[in-house]
């Protein structure tokens, strides 16, 4: 019997080891096809002649080609070779049509994108373009499906893993509603509206000043006491909330990037030097994936967006360009009053009108279709019906809507066709051109040629809010009064702009960039300046600079921000050893947010404890979740324990919001100030343990790319998202921002340089870039992550063209030969 199972168990150990050499080499299999190929030829139909696709040591593919749309072909096949999940998130996005594949947790979202219609005004937009635009976009299209009919090998990861369909063809309408959910991302700040409304429900009008301050220097803004307009909107505020978490997010919240140009009398070549870095949310793989495309007249490298045919910012032969955002207020919400006789209608100043109505349905995955109502008002879609009723009793539906106004939703909307011209452009002349198509969203642009010449406009549009306009977009506003409704946009010739400064030198980071006599309302949500000056300080710091400068001033993490609160803080009475030490440790610190110290965690988890002593009990728990955020609390929290023109008072309310003012105010938040340190060092000790010597700001502050969507799950986001330890806070120049809100890992860095940049005019061929990933979006590729060690210490890449230093050291070259004349 014991030699029976002997041979059982023996005969099983084979089958298992059968059973596994054949799952390891199913998995290697898989890994080594899933790769794109990238040496050698394949004949495709839609192209005019050959296309070459060298792809040097890092998988950048430089697109040589005959024709610009032949280029614009192959950029197509790349980024379906590379980035094909990503292309496919990216239009399901647009289109909301999520739930096809993630089934019913994406229905939400998908309902909003519906209701915004992204993807109807994509289809009404192409048929405004110019021919060449169109003629671009449809070559674009064929490259992406040309890889997708001629593929041999797998589909990503990601497909299997969610069961979803192979892509079906790209459509030119695909690209220009990624477009839009760009703009989205830059322009969202609809949600601040939002807040003031709830937190007119809940304090006075100084209050809501006090806890959202205009930019410093800058009166408050006078609007009329709107805090009794919504008494009966409660249960509308609720629902707004829930939408507004449906919502796709957006990364106005962590708003940050920085641009600056010097010309020839402040650079050691005597030419022009260009620096970039957008801050944007931070995702695997990148959001940018790098080109390079050549054809006759046409040489454009830099940073393109899987989707879009062009690249959106880089440098030609003659001219290089970078953006920030300029946090426009471009979107509006309007409290739309229902006919109490036709729920049919609305209210407008005419009289009543009936709502333009429309029904989506959506596909959902494993269950049902789900049927939407969407309706329309004059100013926009109604979003506050996006989701279904979960209280019916407490919405008041019956009596009002929400109405969204978006600048991003008119048909005529050229700004994809902006890029293109961009990378074409030779001079200023023809770089203003394409500005002129450049709608949405306003962005802050540094120009730099080869003729010396410098430049700066803000394109975008912008609307013309009317003189007896007493709300500014800052709070929703009565649909039925006139006086609310845009007045058209800033005519493009009144959007700020400088040509050759007598400074020799141009900078923007979301800071204000117009002086208080500007005739026209831009924005409130100014980015606060700590950037700015200290990017300004770093530039004046030496007469004239090279592109090592640049790069120095990029990696730099010294937060103005905590130079000017630390003051305040070092002030707290230690009560206890641990408090002296950490006190004494802030004592020396420059503000320099360095990975290896723990000086920069004391103080952020000290300012992200005392902001919440000091606010929570005044805005309530859900209310302080929702909006604890850096550009909500830091300037209202200096402000409060500096004392600015009595703000003290809110230390008063630490324990009872009903608790009456105390006499000394400063006192109090004096205790607070001694108390969250205690509170904060309990906290860390737990976190990071008892030795506050072995604290690194770097164990915290982990730059976090997180995949879509399995960053949302552990057990696959380990593997998917990627995460390295980074410099730098909200405020820094080297940018960083993190999350207050996330109780689990309040302080990873998850919004920061998504992409660096260095131009040097005088030979542009010494340009250099990174971003925060790998080039490819395949997770078993050594692409995937190959450059986020080299992000996070603010190395470059070399931004080549020439063909002789692509294939020294390149992985291959790919011919793309034409099977049959282009249509």
């Amino acid at each position: 019997m014991t030699r029976i199972f002997r041979k059982v168990a023996l005969a099983g150990a084979i089958l298992v080891g059968v059973t596994a050499i054949g799952l390891i080499g199913a998995a290697l299999w898989y890994r080594q096809a899933s790769q794109p190929m990238v040496d050698g030829k394949v004949p495709l139909s839609g192209l005019n002649a050959a296309v070459e696709i060298v792809r040097d040591a890092e998988g950048i593919p430089h697109i040589y080609a005959q024709s610009e749309n032949d280029a614009y072909f192959g950029l197509g096949y790349a980024h379906a070779q590379d980035r094909l999940w990503q292309l496919e998130m990216n239009r399901r996005i647009a289109a909301g049509r999520m739930a096809e594949v993630l089934g019913p947790n994406a229905v939400d979202t998908d309902r909003f994108l519906r209701t915004l219609g992204v993807r109807r005004n994509a289809e009404r937009i192409l048929a405004k373009l110019s021919p060449q635009t169109r003629s671009a976009l449809e070559a674009y299209a064929r490259g992406v499906n040309a890889w997708l009919a001629n593929r041999s090998g797998p589909l990503p990861p990601e497909f299997i893993l969610t069961g979803a369909p192979a892509p079906a063809p790209w459509e030119p309408a695909d690209s220009i509603g990624w477009q839009t959910m760009m703009a989205w991302d830059l322009g969202a700040n609809w949600t601040q509206e939002l807040l003031r409304m709830r937190l007119a429900q809940r304090m006075s009008l100084a209050r809501i000043n006090e806890f959202l301050p205009p930019y410093p220097g800058d009166p408050v803004l006078p609007t009329q006491d709107y805090t009794g307009l919504y008494g009966e909107l409660t249960g509308t505020a609720d629902q707004l909330v829930r939408i507004a978490s449906a919502a796709p997010p957006s990364y106005v919240d962590g708003m940050g990037s920085n641009n600056w140009v010097v010309s020839g009398p402040r650079s050691e070549t005597g030419k022009p030097l260009l620096a970039n870095d957008p801050h944007l949310g931070l995702t695997a793989p990148a959001l940018w994936y790098f080109a390079h495309l050549s054809a006759p007249g046409f040489n454009v490298i830099g940073a393109t967006l899987p989707g879009i045919p062009s690249v959106v910012l880089g440098r030609n032969d003659k001219i290089a360009w970078g953006f920030t955002n300029t946090a426009p207020d471009v979107q509006d919400l309007y409290i739309e009053r229902v006919s109490p006789d036709n729920g049919k209608q609305y209210q407008t100043p005419e009289g009543w009108a009936d709502f333009q109505t429309r029904t989506e349905i959506i596909k959902v995955k494993g269950q049902p279709d789900v049927a939407l109502d969407v309706k329309e008002t004059r100013h926009g879609p109604v979003i506050s019906g996006a989701l279904p009723i979960i209280n019916k009793a407490a919405l008041d539906t019956g009596k009002y809507v929400v109405a969204f106004a978006w600048t991003a939703l008119r048909d005529d909307d050229m700004t994809l066709q902006a890029g293109m011209k961009f990378n074409r452009a030779q001079n200023w002349e023809q770089f203003l051109d394409g500005a002129k198509d450049f709608n949405s969203p306003q962005q802050s642009m540094v120009y730099a040629d080869v003729d010396g010449n410098i430049g700066f406009i803000a394109p975008g549009r912008v609307p013309v809010r009317k003189p007896g306009n007493d709300l500014k977009g800052l709070a929703p506003a009565p649909g039925w009064d006139a006086r609310y409704d845009w007045a058209g946009f800033i005519p493009f010739e009144a959007l700020p702009r400088d040509f050759n400064p007598s400074t020799h030198k141009v900078m923007t980071a979301n800071h204000k960039i117009v002086a208080s006599d500007y005739p026209h309302f831009l924005t409130s949500e100014w980015a606060l300046p700590y950037r700015a000056k200290r990017i300004d300080m770093l530039l004046d710091a030496q007469t004239k600079h090279d592109l090592d400068s640049f790069a120095a001033i990029q990696k730099d993490a010294v937060s103005l921000a905590a130079q000017e609160i630390l003051p305040v803080l070092r002030k707290a009475v230690p009560q206890s050893d641990r408090a002296h030490a950490a006190l004494a440790m802030l004592s020396k610190w420059n503000g320099e947010m360095k990975v290896d110290r723990p000086e920069p965690l004391i103080y952020n988890a000290w300012m992200r404890t005392v902001s919440r002593q000091i606010f929570e009990d005044e805005l309530g728990e859900a209310l302080m979740k929702d909006y604890w955020e850096q550009r909500n609390v830091h300037l209202s929290t200096v402000n409060v324990l500096s004392n600015k023109e009595g703000q003290a008072r809110w230390c008063a309310d630490i324990k009872k919001a009903t608790a009456p003012v105390a006499q000394d105010t400063a006192k109090q938040c004096a205790d607070v100030i001694s108390s969250s340190l205690e509170a904060t060092l309990a906290d860390l000790a737990q976190r990071y343990g008892n030795d506050m010597e072995k604290w690194r700001w770097g164990d915290a502050h982990v730059a976090r790319s997180e995949h879509k969507p399995f960053g949302k799950v552990d057990a696959l986001a380990r593997f998917f998202d990627i995460r390295v330890p980074s410099p730098g806070d909200t405020f820094t120049v080297n940018a960083g921002r993190h999350n207050l809100r996330d109780d689990k890992e309040p302080f990873a860095n998850r919004h920061a340089a998504s992409l660096r940049a260095l131009y040097d005019l005088s030979n542009l061929e010494n340009s250099r870039f990174i971003h925060s990933t790998g080039q490819s979006g395949n997770v078993l590729s050594p692409l995937y992550r190959n450059l986020s060690q080299r992000w996070t210490e603010a190395a470059y890449l070399p931004m080549k063209t020439r063909r002789e230093d692509v294939q020294k050291s390149g992985l291959g070259t790919l011919t793309l030969a034409p099977a049959t004349a282009a249509p």
